[in-house]
């Protein structure tokens, strides 16, 4: 089994329990940067990134990680993808309790910052994969559907709607391409030469 299909299954069987017949899940996993030194709520800043606010929230981050997990995994391994997994939910939950530690009333999940730690890590690798969404019905270049992914987010976090975690999307994204960048350099030089020759 790929570390890809383990967390996935791990996002999808807590996030769906959560949002069915279990929502003290949710409640006992949010996210919240206020009371995370005062209570100790240190495992949060992982819990949180395998629940979800709502179906389509949950959706659109499991097709982004398994559309871009696997084939990342199979190049640079389970030990590397687990760890870009894991420091990408970490510093995107830090960079949160930065922005959001002065708010008692402040609290977010979801597993974005980790998944775009992972999407910007397998643009670097594979510049120039495309992907489908339905119902558009031509490939979207991988670079394309990032950047319109983080405008989004970027968007979004201004509406601070919801207690979807789109703060947490740049800082995964840096997260993404810092670890390739540190991990393995010549990829950053290979992915430039391919895009723009």
């Amino acid at each position: 089994m790929t570390v890809t299909t383990l967390i996935l299954g791990l996002i999808v069987i807590a996030s769906v329990a959560g949002l069915t017949f279990a929502p003290a899940l949710i409640s006992r996993g949010l996210f919240r940067p206020y009371w995370l030194v005062p209570r100790r709520e240190y495992a949060t800043l992982i819990t949180s990134g395998f629940l979800h606010a709502n179906f389509a929230h949950l959706l659109f981050n499991a097709f982004t990680l398994w559309s871009f997990g696997r084939a990342l995994e199979s190049v640079i391994g389970q030990e590397r993808f687990l760890i870009l997994y894991l420091l990408g939910l970490v510093i995107s939950n830090g960079g949160t309790w930065l922005k959001h530690r002065h708010e008692p009333e402040y609290r977010s999940l979801g597993a974005s910052g980790a998944i775009l730690a992972v999407l910007f890590a397998s643009i670097v690798v594979f510049p120039r994969s495309s992907i489908f969404i339905l119902p558009i019905p031509v490939p979207i270049p991988a670079p394309l559907f990032a950047v319109a992914y983080l405008g989004y987010t970027w968007f979004a976090s201004r509406q601070a709607r919801g207690r979807i975690n789109h703060d947490a999307h740049l800082s995964g994204a840096l997260t993404g391409l810092v670890f390739v960048a540190a991990t393995d350099p010549a990829a950053i030089s290979r992915a430039l030469r391919m895009l723009f020759g």
